[in-house]
């Protein structure tokens, strides 16, 4: 598919959908492909769940990262068809094609914001000097667990790179909560090969503000350069109420 075609049109541009999910991806990385997986404690309690969950699936950590999130709506006769992504067993197999049927229902999260499903399209900007450059990624797979929640994006023609990213928040037995970013990535094409010294520079600076994105202190929470409405400011309040706070983020050792 040309990267002249609409986003909403154009295939992935890897072939190993939902790899992100593999238990072995740091050993065994598709080929050709960089994994990486980091790892860091946000918070504690029913609030602090409550917000990291719904900001991951509102696209809250990259627009808290610094990109601008531009969705890109898929024509109304195939959106009302849904999308179902490639299957998986427990051990990250491929068990089912990906297919369009009818289930895809748009859910909201409870402040309004739709929250993001399998199939969803959009362009990420970053600053770049005076300049902001973009990128098409689509959502290829949402968890929704009821403590595990999170989604997968996977790059599109015209990304500065190939493959997939996983960003997912999990609450703990003694109501800690955690964020796990996953992935992998090649340069996108002969120019950014080139620059690959810079990619992997840029990917890192990003990891790190996504493992803090969801850290900050959920009385003074806001989204920077947000597309989608801010959320409500409940969320805040309950905050008040509970006293939750955030320590800094942590890696796992590596």
């Amino acid at each position: 598919m040309s990267r002249r075609a609409p986003i909403w049109e154009r295939a992935v541009s890897y072939a190993a959908v939902g790899a992100t999910r593999a238990a072995d991806l740091m050993e065994y990385p598709p080929t050709g492909y960089r994994p990486l997986e980091r790892r860091a404690l946000i918070g504690h309690g029913p609030a602090r769940w409550e917000h990291a969950w719904t900001e991951t699936l509102t696209w809250g950590i990259q627009q808290r990262s610094g990109f601008r999130v531009e969705v890109v709506e898929t024509p109304a006769e195939l959106d009302r068809m849904g999308y179902t992504p490639v299957g998986f067993d427990d051990d990250g197999a491929p068990i089912a094609p990906a297919v369009v049927d009818s289930s895809g229902e748009r859910i909201y999260a409870a402040d309004g914001r739709p929250l993001l499903r399998p199939g969803d399209t959009a362009w990420l900007g970053i600053p770049f000097g005076p300049l902001r450059l973009r990128f098409p990624a689509r959502v290829v797979y949402v968890v929704d667990e009821p403590n595990r929640r999170g989604f997968a994006y996977g790059t599109l023609p015209g990304h500065a790179e190939r493959g997939e990213e996983a960003f997912i928040v999990e609450r703990s037995d003694d109501g800690s909560v955690w964020v796990s970013i996953r992935a992998f990535s090649r340069p996108g094409g002969f120019f950014w090969w080139l620059v690959n010294p810079v990619l992997r520079l840029t990917q890192g600076f990003y990891t790190a503000r996504y493992l803090r994105a969801l850290a900050t202190p959920l009385a003074a929470d806001t989204a920077p350069d947000a597309v989608v409405p801010q959320p409500a400011e409940a969320a805040g309040a309950a905050a008040e109420a509970s006293g939750d706070s955030a320590p800094a983020a942590t890696r796992d050792p590596a």
